[in-house]
């Protein structure tokens, strides 16, 4: 990072059946796949003569139940959620009741946001959801360039900061090579007695500003490093994809 004056101072297609994952750890919604000559309905309805009557012994097993929240976790997608918890009008029913959290792109969608939903569901499937969602596992990341990046980039997305793993990559690389305890000790603010330090060289005044919450306050740690100038580079230039040199 340079001296003084610099950062320094304080669609894709949602009908798809991949799962995309927004960069940095979001989660996806998946489509089914519509051809030219389908009304571009998600899912299959049963035909009419399909269709009986509910019965006193089906009816005791639905409830009507007061409006709930979910909070998204990696991997989730509106079609799953939607499923989970019985909705009739599928993944179009919870984005419209949520269409002020998730914004314009139903495709992806953020660990962390919390999504309102209104259904009759069966206690069953209630009970399997939850169950799932507390099966999910805490993601893991292996200790090295590799894991602190995308690390960084799961608590970018929660924090709606935006990069990419090539765009930090990029930089980290120019930056210290990779090296976690580098140190610059012989530019300007060196002399100020504000090295630049870790992976993206950033000095003591900068973290302490654009420190992410949920992160080390020791800006040697290579996520909070990272994580803190991405948010920098996002404040003043957009995104650490748009710094391709001294910042």
């Amino acid at each position: 990072m340079p001296a003084k004056g610099k950062r320094r101072r304080p669609k894709q297609n949602p009908i798809t059946r991949k799962l995309a994952l927004a960069g940095t750890g979001g989660a996806a919604l998946t489509l089914p796949l519509i051809s030219a000559t389908t009304a571009g309905a998600v899912g299959t309805s049963a035909p009419a003569a399909a269709v009986t009557s509910v019965t006193a012994a089906t009816a005791v097993n639905v409830a009507a139940t007061p409006p709930t929240t979910y909070s998204v976790v990696a991997g989730d997608t509106l079609s799953e959620i939607a499923a989970d918890h019985s909705l009739s009008g599928g993944w179009k029913q919870l984005y419209e009741a949520n269409r002020a959290v998730v914004g314009d792109n139903p495709s992806v969608i953020r660990p962390g946001i919390k999504l309102k939903i209104v259904s009759q569901a069966k206690t069953a499937t209630a009970a399997t959801a939850a169950s799932k969602t507390a099966a999910k596992p805490a993601a893991s990341y292996p200790n090295n360039l590799d894991g602190w990046i995308r690390e960084s980039l799961d608590v970018m997305a929660k924090h709606g900061i935006p990069g990419s793993y090539n765009g930090i990559h990029r930089n980290v690389m120019r930056e210290s090579s990779g090296n976690p305890r580098a140190i610059n000790l012989w530019d300007i603010n060196a002399r100020n007695g504000i090295p630049s330090k870790g992976l993206l060289q950033v000095i003591d005044p900068t973290f302490k500003a654009y420190h992410v919450p949920g992160t080390s306050l020791d800006s040697y740690d290579p996520v909070a490093n990272i994580t803190a100038a991405c948010n920098y580079a996002a404040a003043r230039y957009g995104s650490i994809d748009n710094v391709n040199g001294a910042y």
